[in-house]
């Protein structure tokens, strides 16, 4: 950057190339939750079990999740649990079974935290 360029975005910010990144970077708190998010989706069995649950908008039973991850009951339910602590699935027991349902906009508001 040349001394005029220098003086310029000093006395007229709107001519500026960028704001400054201080306006565009994320607050430590939304930066945490974010990052808690994503952590629990960087796991390949919770991603296949939040794309799974995703896919059915009128929710699915735990139980016909075990046989399409080929993954035993407890590994499953334990992922489960991380995705409803994490917010990304709501949950409601049925008799005996529990059902799961992506959480409306979950993934939609975590992007929207990400993009300018």
């Amino acid at each position: 950057m040349n001394v005029d360029m220098i003086a310029t975005v000093a006395t007229d910010p709107l001519n500026a190339c960028c704001p400054p990144a201080t306006e565009a970077a994320l607050d430590p708190v939304t930066a945490g939750r974010l990052a808690e998010v994503f952590a629990v989706l960087a796991d390949p069995t919770r991603l296949r079990l939040f794309s799974l649950i995703a896919c059915q908008p009128e929710g699915i039973c735990a139980c016909d999740m075990v046989g399409s991850l080929d993954r035993s009951q407890p590994t499953v339910s334990h992922h489960l649990k991380v995705l409803f602590e994490a917010g990304l699935v709501d949950r409601e027991r049925r008799g005996r079974w529990v059902w799961y349902r992506a959480r409306t906009g979950a993934l939609t508001d975590a992007a929207s935290l990400i993009t300018c």
